[in-house]
Formats: structure tokens, sequence, C-alpha cells
């Protein structure tokens, strides 16, 4: 099908919709009570499902109850640990070196510029924008393969790059539904909008929606 954009009028009516369905709060699908858990669960999520990591996490975070703990800890055994998250490997190396960073350059604590975050060891823009909108309360547009996808069909983005989509809907949307805009798609995308079947009949987008498949 041809790229059919959404117009200034779609775009309203689809954040009404959006609004309506999904709701305005501001909630995270993973478990964390320390900001550096939310980073770190965030990095464990990259190609998994929220719920698993939420059951690895759960005790993980008794485990190793610091930041100094993580820094501390053993490669090997973190593996073993956060083994059923997949890549495992790549992502415990990232945990553990964050963690030392953390500790030797930001005194502990997880900074809020986005340039300080993605420098951190395994932090792309995506968990990065995670930890501002969560964490910090900064509106940003965290771009998922939900958030890619639904974005793309509807007709709200041209791109398919994860950033250029990220800075094309920063452009687009009103700056209060940035955060909000991450949370309902992710939900469309998994309810509704999905990879392969996208349920449209039904959709309660479907009026709006530019259906590039």
């Amino acid at each position: 099908m041809g790229k059919r954009k959404s117009t200034k009028e779609d775009l309203k009516r689809i954040l009404e919709l959006l609004d309506m369905e999904y709701g305005r709060d501001d909630k995270c699908y993973l478990s964390y009570e320390k900001p550096y858990e939310l980073l770190f669960a965030t990095i464990m999520s990259a190609q998994c499902t929220d719920e698993r990591v939420n059951r690895v996490t759960e005790k993980l975070f008794k485990k190793y109850d610091s930041l100094e703990a993580f820094a501390k800890a053993e490669l090997k055994e973190f593996e073993r640990d956060i083994h059923s998250v997949g890549f495992y490997h790549m992502k415990a190396v990232h945990i553990i070196e964050a963690a030392r960073v953390l500790m030797t350059e930001y005194g502990g604590e997880v900074p809020s510029d986005i340039d300080e975050l993605t420098k951190l060891p395994g932090v792309g823009r995506k968990t990065a924008n995670v930890v501002r909108g969560h964490i910090f309360g900064i509106p940003s547009i965290v771009v998922d393969t939900h958030v890619k996808r639904t974005a793309f069909r509807l007709g709200l983005t041209d791109e398919k790059d994860p950033v250029r989509v990220e800075f094309d809907l920063m452009k687009k949307l009103p700056e209060d539904h940035w955060t909000l805009i991450n949370l309902q798609l992710i939900s469309l995308g998994r309810q509704i909008c999905h990879s392969q079947k996208p349920a449209c009949e039904g959709c309660f987008l479907a009026g709006v929606c530019k259906r590039r498949l």
C-alpha cells in the first residue's frame, strides 16, 4: 500500500481514541523500586518479555540489594541469575559494568541527561528514555518494536529506524503525549496490532488508521 499519512485531524482523533481506550495513567510494566533497578530491568528487557524480566528481577533485586552488590557481582554467577532473559552474557557484562560506572563516576546516582545515560554500557536511547520518563518525569518517547510498528501503520511516521521514529514523533505529537504514547502504542501492539496478523476488524482505531501493512 502507499504511504498514506495521518492528517492533523487524524492525529488529534488517534490521540483521543488512545486516551479513551487506555487512559492517561503513567504506568510501567517493569517492576522496580530504585532508579538503578529500572535501568537494569530495561537492559534485560531487550528481546525479552516484561513478564519474564519481572520474574527474574523478583529474586535478583533481593540477592543484589544495592548498587554496590551489582558492581561486585561475579560474572558467571550473574549470568546464571539472569540466564532466562536471553542474551544473558552481554546483558550481564553491561549491567555489572554500568553499576561500576554509576558507582565511580556518578556517585551511585542514575543521571537524567540522555547523553550521560547513553554513555553507560548497554544503554541506548530506548533504555535511556524509559528511565527519563519513569524516574525523572521527563517527557520521552520510547521506540520499541510495538511503537515502531503501530506508529508506521497508523501513518504517524514514514520512518523505520527507531531513532528517526523517535524524533519524528517528537515533532508531531504534543509533549504531554510523549510518555503516554509509549504505553498506549505498546498496549495496542500487544493486544490488537500484532506483527503478523493485526486484528484490524473491530479495532477502535479502524476509522483513522492508514493500515500501512
